[in-house]
This record gives C-alpha cells, sequence and structure tokens, in this order.
C-alpha cells in the first residue's frame, strides 16, 4: 500500500470486514450445518442409528398420479423401522476402488456409504489418511441415495429395495478406461432393473444408469431420484481458523442462479422449485458432493430437515416403459476435490461451488491467471509472487501518480514545518497557508486513496482464492511454508510483512499531527498481528506488494528530490 495516513482505515476496515462476514454467516441467510470437513476412516465403516428416523418422507413423491396401494406405503415404512446401520448390514456392501476414490456401495438401494479421496490427505503429516467426504459415522454422517420411484403402487427399486451384484469388490484395472459396477433388481414379476456406476480415470464425476427391462406385460412407470442425507449441527467460526469461514451446508443451481440453502432457516427449509438444466450440491471447505440431472427435462427439487439431517432431493419426470419394451434413466454424479475443469465438464456452472462469494467477478479471473502462469513455474508460493508483480505492473501508472505526490509532500515537509510553527496559533491561516503551497507546488494530498480502494478489493479477492481454491490446498512454497492455505507456523512472514510496512512507512512524509503519527507508526505492529492468523499465501502476496511499493516510492522519491533540487523548491 503506498499510502501510510491510510493504514489505520485499511486495518479498522479488515476488521470491520472480518466482523460483518462472521455476523452474517452466524445470524445471517447463510448459516448452513454440516460436519466436519474430513474424519479420520475408520477400519470398517458403519453406518449410524440418527438416520433410522428417515420415515417414508424421505422418498421423493411422485406428481399427480394414481395413489400408491395402502400394502406398499406399509411396506415401505417396515422396510425403513430399522436403523440403517443394520439394514445395510444384512443387504451387504462392495467396495469399489478407482485411481482417485476408494468407495462403499450397500446393496441396499445402491447407497454411497464411504468416498476417500486417494490423492488428498487430510493433513501434512507423514501417514496422514485420506479425505473421507462421505461417512456413517455419527459426527459426520453423509451418503447418497438414488434410485427410481414407481407409480400406482407397484414395487420399486428405490433406496429402499436390495440388489444383487456379481462380486464384492470392483478395481479400475491399470490403462482401463472405465470401470462398471452393476447392480441388479427384480420385482419377480418381469421388472428387471440393472443400476450401473460408470467410473472413469482421474475423474471425480461418475455417471448413474438404469437400464429397465419391462416383461411384466403391462405398462411401468417410473421416475427417478438423488438425495443428500448429511448429518448438520451449528457451525462454530473462529477468526484463528480461515476454515471455519467457507460454506458448508447444501446447494442448488436453477439454470440460472447459484442459490445457497439454510438448514434451520424457515423459508430455505420448505425449498422446493421445479428446475431445468441445474444441479444440487453438498458443499464443503475444497469439496463436494454434487448431483446433475439430464440436460433439457425438468426435476423436482426440495430441501427438508428430518430431526439431526438435512435432505436435499430431486426426482426426475414420470416416464412410460411399455410392455415388452426398455427404457434407460441416467445421472450424473460428483464426489470429491472443487477441482474448476472437471467441474466445469460435469454440469452447468458446477465451478460455482467454488464459492467466491460476492468478489466472485475478481476472484475468478484471478484464479485462472493464476492457474495459468503456475502451468509454467510449478510452485503456488512463485506463483503469487509472479502475479503480484503483473498486478503491480498493471496499476503502476495509478500507484505512480499517487507515489509522486507523497513524494512532493516529502520534499517540502521542512516548509510545511515551518507553516505550522509561524501559525500553530492561527489554524485558520494555518489551513490557508499549506492548501496554497499544495496548490503552488501542484500536490494533491488525497492522491493516494485511489491505489488504495483499488487494491483492498484484489486482497480481498486473493484471500478467497486462496480460502476457496483446492488446487492451493496443502501447496508448499519452500522451506517452513509447506501449506499456503494455512498461516505460517512461525509466523516469519507476518513478522517480514510488518518490517517492510514500517520501512515504507518511514520512507513517506510524517502526518503533522504527532498523535497520529504515533498511530501510523504502530500501525504495522496492528497489521502483523491480524495478519498472523490468514493463509501463508495471502501474507505472501501482501509482503511482495508491500517490497515492491517500497522499491517504487525509493525511486520516485529519488526522482522528485533531483526535480526539486534542480527547481530550487526545496530552498
Amino acid at each position: 500500500m503506498d499510502n501510510p495516513r491510510l493504514f489505520l482505515w485499511i486495518g479498522l476496515a479488515l476488521l470491520a470486514w472480518m466482523n460483518i462476514i462472521q455476523w452474517d454467516r452466524d445470524y445471517g441467510s447463510q448459516q448452513a450445518a454440516a460436519p466436519a470437513t474430513t474424519a479420520a476412516p475408520s477400519a470398517t465403516p458403519a453406518a449410524s442409528s440418527p438416520a433410522a428416523g428417515a420415515a417414508s418422507s424421505s422418498l421423493p413423491s411422485l406428481p399427480s398420479v394414481t395413489a400408491p396401494a395402502a400394502g406398499a406405503t406399509a411396506a415401505a415404512a417396515a422396510v425403513q423401522t430399522p436403523a440403517i446401520a443394520a439394514v445395510n448390514d444384512a443387504a451387504g456392501k462392495i467396495h469399489v476402488v478407482t485411481d482417485v476414490i476408494d468407495m462403499d456401495i450397500s446393496l441396499q438401494g445402491g447407497d454411497l456409504l464411504r468416498a476417500d479421496l486417494l490423492r488428498y490427505p487430510r493433513d501434512k503429516k507423514p501417514g496422514s489418511p485420506a479425505v473421507r467426504l462421505l461417512s456413517t459415522d455419527d459426527a459426520s454422517f453423509s451418503i447418497v441415495r438414488s434410485g427410481l420411484r414407481a407409480a400406482d403402487g407397484r414395487a420399486e427399486p428405490t433406496h429402499l429395495a436390495t440388489y444383487t451384484a456379481p462380486a464384492t469388490e470392483f478395481r479400475l484395472a491399470p490403462g482401463a478406461q472405465e470401470l462398471r459396477v452393476p447392480l441388479t433388481w427384480t420385482d419377480g414379476q418381469g421388472v428387471t432393473v440393472m443400476k450401473t456406476y460408470v467410473f472413469r480415470p482421474g475423474q471425480y464425476a461418475f455417471d448413474v444408469r438404469y437400464d429397465v427391462q419391462n416383461a411384466s406385460g403391462m405398462e411401468w412407470k417410473a421416475a427417478s431420484y438423488v438425495q443428500f442425507v448429511r448429518h448438520a449441527f451449528a457451525q462454530k467460526r473462529s477468526m484463528f481458523d480461515v476454515e471455519s469461514y467457507a460454506f458448508r451446508g447444501p446447494a442448488v443451481y436453477d439454470g440460472k442462479k447459484y442459490q445457497k440453502l439454510d438448514v434451520d432457516d424457515e423459508d430455505d427449509s420448505v425449498f422446493r422449485q421445479a428446475i431445468s438444466d441445474g444441479w444440487m450440491a453438498e458443499m464443503q471447505h475444497h469439496f463436494v458432493s454434487a448431483a446433475v440431472p439430464p440436460d433439457g427435462e425438468t426435476y423436482d427439487f426440495s430441501l427438508q430437515r428430518e430431526q439431526a439431517h438435512s435432505l436435499v432431493s430431486y426426482r426426475g419426470p414420470l416416464k412410460s416403459v411399455a410392455a415388452g419394451a426398455s427404457a434407460t434413466f441416467s445421472e450424473k454424479l460428483f464426489i470429491g476435490p472443487k477441482l474448476q475443469q472437471q467441474l466445469k465438464a460435469t454440469g452447468p456452472k458446477l465451478e460455482l461451488t467454488v464459492d467466491y462469494g460476492k468478489l466472485t467477478i475478481l476472484a475468478d479471473p484471478l484464479f485462472h491467471l493464476l492457474e495459468w502462469v503456475h502451468k509454467f513455474v510449478k510452485n503456488w508460493g512463485v506463483t503469487i509472487i509472479i502475479v503480484t508483480i503483473l498486478l503491480k505492473l498493471l496499476f503502476y501508472k495509478l500507484t505512480e501518480k499517487s507515489g509522486r505526490s507523497m513524494a512532493k509532500m516529502r520534499a517540502i515537509a521542512p516548509r510545511i514545518k515551518s507553516i505550522q510553527e509561524r501559525y500553530k496559533d492561527d489554524r485558520e491561516q494555518l489551513a490557508k497557508q499549506t492548501m496554497e503551497l499544495y496548490k503552488r507546488e501542484k500536490i494533491n494530498p488525497v492522491a493516494g486513496c485511489l491505489p488504495i480502494l483499488v487494491q483492498i478489493p484484489v486482497f480481498l479477492a486473493f484471500y478467497w482464492v486462496l480460502l476457496e481454491s483446492v488446487e492451493m490446498r496443502q501447496a508448499p512454497f519452500f522451506g517452513w511454508i509447506q501449506d499456503l492455505s494455512s498461516k505460517d507456523p512461525y509466523f516469519i512472514l507476518p513478522i517480514l510483512m510488518g518490517f517492510g510496512m514500517f520501512a515504507q512507512f518511514k520512507l513517506n512524509p510524517a502526518p503533522p499531527d504527532p498523535m497520529q503519527a504515533k498511530m501510523f507508526a504502530f500501525m504495522p505492529v496492528i497489521m502483523t498481528v491480524m495478519m498472523a492468523w490468514f493463509p501463508a499465501g495471502l501474507v505472501l502476496y501482501w509482503l511482495t506488494n508491500t517490497l515492491l511499493s517500497i522499491a517504487q516510492q525509493w525511486q520516485i522519491n529519488r526522482v522528485v528530490l533531483a526535480e526539486a533540487k534542480k527547481s530550487g523548491s526545496t530552498a
């Protein structure tokens, strides 16, 4: 930053901004409940009883058709009475492993019970377990249900039905282009459904296909659905944990607008909307579970709260399968890190789950610039330094004008001091003579405001890019900085930044008021304490920007001083 007179305002603005965000997250419309980002994996994943409350209401309702037979409803409720753990254990599970994900799929409904992301360790410690995005543990309960709802009270392959599989384990073979996991269900009366998960190497998106064969002798109608069931609890936030500010909870995209939902909000908790070309997601810091229905079809999206769980669902239109005919239903699921290229390829605007908030208009192009530079240097810390230099060059003319004004004020400082001594008892004359001097020397005392106003949004955009971009999660720089998305463990970068800000303060003209001068001199200490808890990558940006500003201001001071001596204006 180029004007030390505004350091105090910057610090106060940042403090106010952090408090506003925390208030909005805690009491505003975006409060969301969700489990911890990463739960330590257990040896044998077991489902938890809290989800046993999933009564028949958890099945997405069908559009207006003939009411189901009473016996079918009673049977569905009877199946759901036991705890999910007991039902899944009885039905059995299959183990699926690709090059990026390790997953358990229940034979009851084909529910996704566990998903470990093999390329993303929970932390930087040796032997750290992989991030677990889906889990049936109590504190981090999160599963994905899917199925077909049949009309007219017919038997249906919902998440309550029992499937069979040809094997208990499926692994993606080296060099294979896909891995298919087939599950089969039949109603015993001629309707057979093969539910197939299709995985591809390196991809966190996968397909869910339902191939229906109707040999029952009568028409069979059904609608596909997907449902995310997740444990919900109040999220605690702390200024000492930047991850706690990341949004956690359900979100939907209606084809035009992206909306985060609050399961505790009176309106959101009964959310329901017909959506075409959209998607739904369960979000958390750096990772997301998302479901994308086929293009061009209208699906019914809804959110509901059941005791300690949130259920965000969508259900498609009814499709008819004539007697003796076949049909296919399909969905896309994404279970993994918020890799923007993969998200874009999976669903329309699914990359919005990388939640940069209100500064997306700045943060998104900034991320793409960082990503482009990183392709060449292969180090995110070096990337941040290079992009900071590029931004400094972009704003060079703007900051140069401010710097020249500050340098001229420094050059005429002795004359200002003389005027202050001469008119110390006449404040009106003091102000008049000072302004006349500024006018003669063509100095604008507030010229430093514009660069500050420009750079603060860039700084905040950098904050959100570092906070939300999984590409920078646990990204090392050099030496002791092994995670640019977390705070400097030894606070070395914040301390260096504080010294840099103090040196920058000394380069610029001191405020005329002694008390104000002391406050500005103390400002680097305040900023050092504040920045100590920010991501190391953000502090690296600020430190680099400060050093570049010092070099620029030092050069400008030399030039302006030489010009002043030449013209004799310092006399």
